[in-house]
């Protein structure tokens, strides 16, 4: 659940002198006519119309679209996505991005994705740079000589289990087919080598990475391993190990008897995407970056899938319930209850410590995936009202929900990345899954369901879809928020203005904020940070 009932309506300001449509009004009126006429329809009101049938209607957003040129936004590349985001928190798959260095920043670990290899003696490549180095020689005359060597070499260092092979810009531009190379040095080691069409440009941001990516692990790997699993197996998609967040739910999902098949793609391995297909369950975190596998497993095997959250105490006992809804064994739902039982007293003690200091504090929350919605729960068990918010890379249905997918129009940009076409298995289709499924569904069970962030955030909260260094300095120079939260690129130039910000891409080092475990953590380094005095102490720029 959100902060606010979403009838409720937030104030931007503490004394209610700045309305939402004023300040909008205020921050479009900037922008030139034809910018303006794209912009405004990724710069929302939230205003909810109820219908005469119940029925709730909600602004159309304009999202997935490219940014306006010149001006600078959070978003990543396609390459980013596809690399950085999903592949980088794999600990055994040497991944080697094929271009220039200065692509190798995300073939380093930058995100924090932590891992726990269970011996000292297994792979973990995680904190390995791999990259092709091009030069401006291999730009003229190509570059696909000096990818066989260097998975060759790769190969003869660390003989991995699986190389990944990731295109960068220029190797689009130039030809090099990695696809054909990975086919080639595979039939040469025996091993499992496969490329991902990742250039940078091919998409509007990072998501368009985050298909690619479905698309190939499930292509090349998902499915090539058959051991079975328990009957309270599931598979966690869409969490990355963020400051040990995985490492918070596996101890959680083990306590409670359910059995983690695989993470998409936190503290994850080769192997575990390879079994991946013969989990009873997918439960999916992230929406926008997973999305797409576990539709493919669904279609091809029969896993049904559901959308969970456990950031937040509330919602990870929300999840938890669901879960043991599914598989319906009353020993299981009593072990689920008994943890959750065991772990809200010191979620009630921590929230009675911390929500008298921030009660009715305001937050704006601009970071990627499902993050800037998860998060909201998290900050309404403190009291706090999130009065904007937004996604870097979403789509529609992120805001608005999974009910707008078929009215969603195909761009040009889209068409870039490979649909696959998915068939049942004729050997591993779980025939008896999807009539449990469909059971279910008839007494009132959702499956493949997210609501988006739209629906459950208050009424006149501002919705920006990829925001831009402009609006976050006039938002705060106009609202004065108690906390900002958003990535890297945005903390220092907030923390010059005088207020916080949370970075919740890597956690500023801290974390886990996870579960039940993680949510105390969270209340903890907020109330420390929203009331520290050393923002008292900051002019900003324009009070000087």
């Amino acid at each position: 659940m959100a902060p606010d009932s979403p009838q409720q309506a937030v104030e931007l300001t503490q004394d209610g002198s700045l309305t939402s449509e004023s300040l909008r009004e205020e921050l479009l009126s900037a922008y030139p006519k034809k910018s303006r006429r794209k912009r405004e329809k990724q710069f929302l009101v939230n205003e909810k119309t109820v219908n005469e049938d119940g029925t709730v209607t909600l602004p159309q957003i304009g999202a997935n679209t490219r940014t306006i040129p010149g001006i600078i936004s959070q978003r990543g590349c396609t390459y980013a996505g596809c690399k950085g985001v999903i592949l980088g928190p794999t600990r055994d798959i040497v991944n080697i991005t094929h271009g220039p260095i200065g692509c190798g920043y995300y073939s380093w670990l930058t995100r924090r994705n932590q891992t726990s290899a269970p011996n000292d003696t297994d792979a973990n490549y995680m904190t390995y740079c791999f990259s092709t180095d091009m030069q401006d020689e291999n730009i003229i005359f190509g570059g696909e000589k000096k990818l066989a060597a260097a998975i060759q070499e790769a190969y003869d260092i660390f003989q991995p289990k699986a190389i990944a092979v990731f295109s960068t810009c220029p190797v689009g531009l130039i030809g090099d087919d990695v696809h054909q190379v990975s086919l080639e040095m595979k039939r040469k080691l025996g091993i499992n080598i496969f490329g991902f069409s990742c250039e940078g440009y091919k998409g509007v941001s990072q998501s368009a990475g985050h298909h690619i990516a479905n698309n190939q692990i499930f292509k090349h790997v998902v499915g090539t391993d058959n051991t079975k699993r328990s009957k309270f197996s599931i598979n966690l998609l869409g969490e990355y190990n963020i400051g040990g967040d995985a490492f918070v739910l596996e101890d959680l999902l083990e306590r409670c008897g359910i059995e983690l098949v695989s993470t998409f793609s936190g503290n994850s391995t080769y192997d575990q995407f390879a079994n991946a297909h013969m989990a009873n369950l997918n439960a999916v975190m992230c929406h926008r970056s997973i999305n797409y596998v576990a539709d493919m497993i669904e279609k091809k095997y029969g896993v049904p899938w559901i959308k969970v959250n456990f950031i937040g105490a509330k919602s990870t006992a929300k999840s938890l319930r669901k879960i043991g809804e599914y598989f319906a064994d009353e020993d299981l739902i009593e072990q689920i209850e008994k943890v959750i039982s065991e772990e809200y007293p010191a979620v009630f003690e921590a929230q009675k410590k911390h929500r008298p200091n921030l009660e009715g504090k305001r937050v704006m929350m601009f970071v990627g995936g499902s993050r800037a919605h998860h998060y909201q729960d998290l900050f309404g068990e403190l009291g706090m009202k999130t009065i904007a918010a937004g996604y870097e890379f979403a789509h529609r249905d992120d805001y608005e929900g999974r009910a707008v997918i078929p009215d969603i129009k195909i761009d040009a940009d889209s068409r870039n990345i490979e649909e696959l076409h998915i068939d049942a298995d004729p050997d591993m289709y779980d025939s008896d899954k999807v009539r449990d499924k469909w059971a279910k569904e008839e007494k009132g069970y959702t499956f493949a369901e997210y609501d988006g962030m739209m629906t459950q955030m208050a009424e006149k909260a501002l919705v920006i879809d990829d925001i831009n260094h402009y609006e976050t300095d006039e938002l705060i120079k106009k609202v004065k928020p108690d906390l900002f939260c958003a990535g890297i690129k945005e903390k220092y130039v907030v923390q010059k203005m005088g207020v916080p910000c949370k970075q919740l891409h890597s956690y500023d080092y801290g974390g886990p904020y996870a579960g039940f475990k993680g949510a105390i953590e969270f209340y903890e380094e907020i109330d420390r940070m929203v009331n520290a005095q050393v923002w008292k102490m900051i002019k900003a720029p324009w009070d000087e």
